[in-house]
Order: C-alpha cells, then structure tokens, then sequence
C-alpha cells in the first residue's frame, strides 16, 4: 500500500520522545516501511530524519529541553499555525495518490476535510473525547466518511456515543525494546516515570512511596514547570531521585532495576504504555484505576486503587513487590505484542482501502 500518516504537531517524531504518542508514530512508520509499504509521515521540521518525513510545519522555536515552543510576539499562535498546517496538508494530499491516509493527529482539520477528499482516512482515537475533535467527530458522522481505530475498550467506550462499535487494537510495544533482566533487581525501591505534568501526577507517586517507606526514582523530562515547582519541588527529599530525562537503554536498565513501578494518571489514560513497558521487564505495577488501566493490570501483574487514594496506594505498593516476575514479563509477551498490533492495523487498512476502491469503481 501506499500509505499517507498525519502525525500530531506539538511534538518532532524523534527520541527522545516527549510522549506515548510519538513513539507510535516513530514506530508504526518505520514499521510500515520494514514491511514494503511506501510510506510519506506529514510532521514537524524536526522529526526523525532517518523517518520518510514531509514537513508540514516549523520546529524553529521549539525547545528540545521543556518540550515547549517558544512564543514569539511576531508569529501566529501555536493554535493558528497548527490549523494552517494542517489546512495546506488536507487540501493538497490527495494529489499524492495514497491508497489510505492514516490521521494520528488528534486534530480537527483532518476530520473535518475527510469528505472533500477521493483517498479513504481511517483515524486513529488516541485520547478521550475533547470539545474540538468532538465537534469535528459529530459532523463527519452525518456521512461517515472515515473508519476509526482506538487503542482501548475503555476508550471505545468514551467515544461510543459518536462512534459505534469503533474497532479497538490495543496498543503495542517492541518487547526486544524492554529486556528481562531479574537479577537487576539488587535493591528495595520504586520507579516513577513519565513526563512530569500534572496529568500524570507524580505528587501522588512521592507521596505514596514516602508513605510506603519505600525510595522513590524519578525518570522524565519537567513538562509542565508551575506544576513542578508548586506539587512537586516541596515534596522532595533524600528518599526521591530525579533522574532527569533518559535515553532508552538507561530508562529500561532502570524499570528493570525497579521492584515495582508507581503509575498515577489524572486522567481518563487511554492507555498507558508506562504500564506495558513496566511488565515487559518483569516489573510489578501500583497505581490508580483510571480510563484503560483496569483492563492492562491483572492480580499476577499488579494493583490498582481508587483515584486519590494515597494511603490504598502505598499499601499497595508494598503488595505488589511480592509478584512473580516472570510471570509478569510472560503477561506483557501474550497481550503487548507490537507486531500483533502491526499486522491488526495493515489488516484494517487494506479492508478500508479496498472496500472504498471497490465503491469507487461501482459508481
């Protein structure tokens, strides 16, 4: 197939990566590539050159420590550019001959041009429903133009009021990515990681593992720097570690060397592959049952609490360091396989492609 992806904006597609979202689309490209498929990623200037790149939009003013851009009083908004951005691309890819454009986005523009276009769109839904996609969502289901994809059955569900029976792929990682190394396993504490912003709520991590009496590390990149120097800086002590933001092979040596990994969204996750890539080193999961968590996590693989609940999670905490790694490592192989996530998105694509064409030559 030839094969057209929309990436999200906000970020450039390359490690290190600011988020679960772009190494999905890092991935799935490169993927698409390995397995003979022409493929052309629409992202930022600063995305993975390695990757078949067309740039649709300036990382000039992007900081690759804060993982922010910086305004600039001469320039047009983030808001506005984006919307260009994404305008310009809508209004000339059909002139690439694609077979299926896969939209990773989490844009409106996209969805809401899909039906001025002849190439067919299959979206993907990596986020519970917000007002702008919602919107976008609620008028191109008036002619239902595009096929969607998400990532969860919790997701599924957000979106079920717009879009019935949406086709659910759970998401994957590459397990030779995240080794199984159990006699890393040297010392008592936990890992933290992520980006540090409020969605993923690290207060809530130091002040269960302090709790616990159990040492906390910390690995991510400050997203969010309010949110760091008002919930988090005062809670710091000798028993938490900032690491700073790490390269692959340091963050999997230390999942592995963790005896549990803290996971504590403030949102509707709808996913969460800090979970997936703890399990696939063997390593336990507490944290907080919220949006997909409660179908990842299983009683041999981990815990889940009430939101909120500081005190059910260093209990915990506490519990989980008692499972059976290998086990858990086995869980993730059976249920995170990227390549069984690979081969469920080409399948679904080609359907989309091939029924569209087939409606194309009928009329």
């Amino acid at each position: 197939m030839k094969i057209g992806i929309i990436a999200h904006l906000k970020h450039p597609i390359i490690a290190p990566f600011a988020g679960g979202l772009e190494v999905f689309t890092h991935q799935v490209t490169s993927s698409l590539q390995a397995l003979g498929h022409e493929v052309m990623l629409f992202a930022s200037s600063a995305s993975d050159p390695a990757l078949p790149l067309k740039s649709i939009y300036s990382d000039e003013h992007y900081d690759e420590q804060s993982k922010v851009r910086k305004q600039k009083k001469d320039l047009p908004s983030e808001y506005i550019a984006e919307h260009h951005a994404y305008l310009e691309l809508m209004m000339s890819i059909d002139d690439y001959g694609f077979d299926i454009i896969f939209n990773n986005s989490l844009h409106y523009i996209p969805i809401t041009m899909a039906g001025t276009l002849s190439t067919p769109m299959v979206t993907v839904l990596h986020t519970p429903p917000f007002y702008e996609l919602e919107l976008a969502i609620k008028a191109e289901r008036k002619r239902k133009v595009i096929d969607y994809i998400t990532v969860s059955q919790q997701n599924a569900k957000n979106w079920s009021s717009l879009v019935e029976d949406c086709e659910v792929i759970l998401n994957g990682i590459r397990l030779e990515d995240w080794p199984f190394h159990p006699e890393a396993k040297t010392d008592q504490h936990a890992l933290w990681f992520g980006r540090i912003h409020p969605d993923k709520g690290l207060h809530f991590a130091i002040q269960a593992a302090r709790a616990a009496g159990i040492s906390l590390r910390v690995a991510g990149g400050i997203a969010d720097q309010k949110y760091y120097d008002k919930e988090v800086k005062p809670l710091l002590g000798d028993d938490i570690q900032l690491l700073g933001l790490l390269n692959h092979e340091q963050l999997s040596a230390e999942i592995c060397a963790a005896s549990a990994c803290l996971v504590t969204p403030c949102w509707e996750e709808p996913f969460g592959f800090v979970v997936a890539e703890a399990m696939a080193c063997g390593t336990p999961v507490a944290g907080f049952k919220m949006g997909a968590l409660p179908e990842l996590v299983t009683e041999e693989t981990g815990m889940l609490v009430e939101y909120g609940d500081i005190k059910a999670l260093a209990k915990a905490l506490q519990q989980v360091m008692t499972l059976d790694t290998q086990r858990i490592h086995q869980y993730a192989n059976e249920h995170f396989s990227f390549h069984k996530m690979m081969s469920g998105y080409v399948q679904f694509m080609e359907e989309v492609a091939s029924r569209k064409k087939n409606l194309r030559y009928a009329v």
